[in-house]
């Protein structure tokens, strides 16, 4: 499980629905502690809603091919993140909200 109190609701009923973990760890650049991927798209604007998330948990979305397309929330206290799959690659993926 993340640290980060503010994202561990989240990442546990991903789990708990059955979304499978791609990738955890730290991610791409010094800013990020743990990042945790799951092979969904994420709703983010809907799971703000859901889980009443702080200002502080922003909306991430890289659109960069070369460095890997997602699209997740991000802590910026902890700098833990809960990642899914970008939206514009979701074909035939579960979208998770």
């Amino acid at each position: 499980m993340l640290q980060c109190t503010h994202l561990r609701s989240l990442e546990k009923d991903l789990i708990h629905a059955g979304m499978r973990e791609t990738f955890r760890g730290k991610a791409w650049s010094a800013g990020c502690r743990e990042w945790v991927y799951f092979d969904c798209v994420l709703d983010t604007k809907a799971l703000r809603n859901r889980y009443q998330l702080e200002a502080f948990i922003k909306e991430h979305r890289n659109d960069d091919p070369r460095s890997g397309l997602e699209a997740g929330l991000v802590c910026t206290l902890c700098q833990d993140a809960v990642m899914g799959v970008h939206p514009l690659h979701g074909n035939g993926k579960i979208h998770y909200s």
